[in-house]
């Protein structure tokens, strides 16, 4: 898998650096570390060896021995969000070691209280977040410049496949986050041509997102997503797995509910749909807010400062130009077509596969997971949701001539 770095640069008077969104790489992080500081030593060991050690029951084991380690050492950002990745990794890890039907209680002191500094210093939840899954954990390996990951759970290619793809989804979002900076400074100017470009150029990156989440039929088996990978991205919010919680020894005596990674945790669709103006229903629109907990704290800033922009709905009605009008409604049109594949990929990876593993479960695979049968690992019914959200999208079309 390869990537093309963007060359547009932009400095509007809506910029990215004040949020600390990347002019090549979007909302990914650039260049992620790979290596904490030696004083971490322990958190890396096991992290290189994390598949190995829950395939074999013995994570749980390793990480009860693990030194109580301060987060003090953690000088930069990018090792913090290094630090987040790694032991949400190994949380995942140790919480569903023995599958549903032995999903760990307690997380222990020696892993609890470090990933809650970690998070509290990042402002972010104490569990895996999309954030970490991709955002931070994506490298290039040299002279070829090919995607890796840097961490890894039990699913081999089909999860590193599933990370990557991921990966390439937020990069070919950037020229779309760059249009939508340049189409609020072009409402505030107010330039209709640059609004007009713009809008084709948001129109164009979110083709292009749709193109580019096509390649997870390439590199990812529905059977192994299902069967292996699926449960180390749920959490311990709305899942019958784990009613109660998970206790965070030290941390807190009652458990701590958290939901699981979630496509509705990345911050592209969320721009997107408010500047837009996309209303979704009261359940799906609480829901979508509740996610942005799960972001890093300046990109739910950014979201915060596009739905405050100028209203473009607005300014298309008003303005009485035909051009506009028909470049909003096609920017609207990319995006619901975006979630209808959305949908197809999911029917694929989720309810097909669920429906096949019900039937004749391949011998080399484990029983899947049946607490989340028919939802998605963020806690959701799926279907319904991502088909409501689409619905609403394509509400949000303007009649020509209005």
């Amino acid at each position: 898998m390869e990537y093309q770095s963007q060359n547009l640069k932009t400095t509007p008077s809506l910029s990215l650096r004040r949020f600390h969104i990347s002019e090549d790489y979007g909302f990914l992080l650039p260049n992620p570390l790979k290596e904490l500081p030696d004083h971490y030593r322990p958190w890396m060991e096991i992290t290189n060896k994390l598949p190995h050690l829950i395939e074999n029951h013995q994570l749980r084991a390793q990480v009860n021995k693990m030194p109580l380690l301060s987060c003090q050492f953690l000088g930069s950002y990018r090792e913090q969000r290094l630090a987040h990745l790694v032991l949400s990794f190994i949380t995942m890890g140790y919480v569903w070691q023995e599958g549903e039907t032995w999903p760990a209680e307690v997380l222990p002191r020696n892993l609890a209280l470090p990933f809650v500094e970690v998070s509290r210093n990042l402002g972010l939840p104490p569990i895996l977040v999309h954030s970490d899954l991709v955002l931070t954990n994506w490298t290039t390996k040299n002279p070829d410049r090919n995607l890796d990951t840097i961490v890894l759970f039990p699913g081999g290619e089909s999860l590193r496949g599933f990370i990557l793809v991921t990966v390439l989804v937020e990069k070919a979002a950037v020229p779309g986050i760059k249009a939508l900076i340049q189409a609020v400074n072009a409402i505030l100017q107010p330039s209709q041509d640059s609004l007009l470009q713009s809008l084709q150029r948001l129109r164009l990156a979110i083709q292009d997102m749709t193109r580019t989440l096509g390649q997870m039929h390439d590199f990812v088996d529905p059977d192994i997503f299902y069967a292996v990978i699926r449960i180390f991205l749920s959490g311990w919010k709305d899942n019958p797995a784990m009613p109660v919680g998970l206790i965070y020894e030290g941390v807190s005596t009652e458990p701590l509910k958290y939901s699981g990674g979630s496509a509705a945790q990345s911050t592209v669709l969320h721009a997107f749909d408010e500047f837009l103006g996309i209303r979704h229903s009261k359940e799906s629109a609480d829901f979508l807010l509740r996610m942005r907990d799960y972001m890093p704290p300046s990109h739910k800033a950014f979201i915060e400062e596009i739905q405050s922009a100028p209203s473009l709905r607005d300014h298309v009605l008003s303005s009485g130009n035909g051009s506009l009008l028909t470049a909003y409604n096609q920017c609207v049109e990319a995006l619901a077509e975006l979630r209808s594949y959305h949908i197809t990929v999911v029917t694929k990876y989720l309810i097909t596969a669920a429906a096949k593993a019900k039937d004749r479960r391949p011998s080399h695979l484990p029983a899947p997971p049946q607490a989340l049968a028919e939802k998605g690992t963020g806690g959701t019914a799926v279907l319904s949701f991502l088909k409501n959200v689409r619905n609403k999208t394509l509400e949000a079309i303007l009649p020509q001539g209005s």
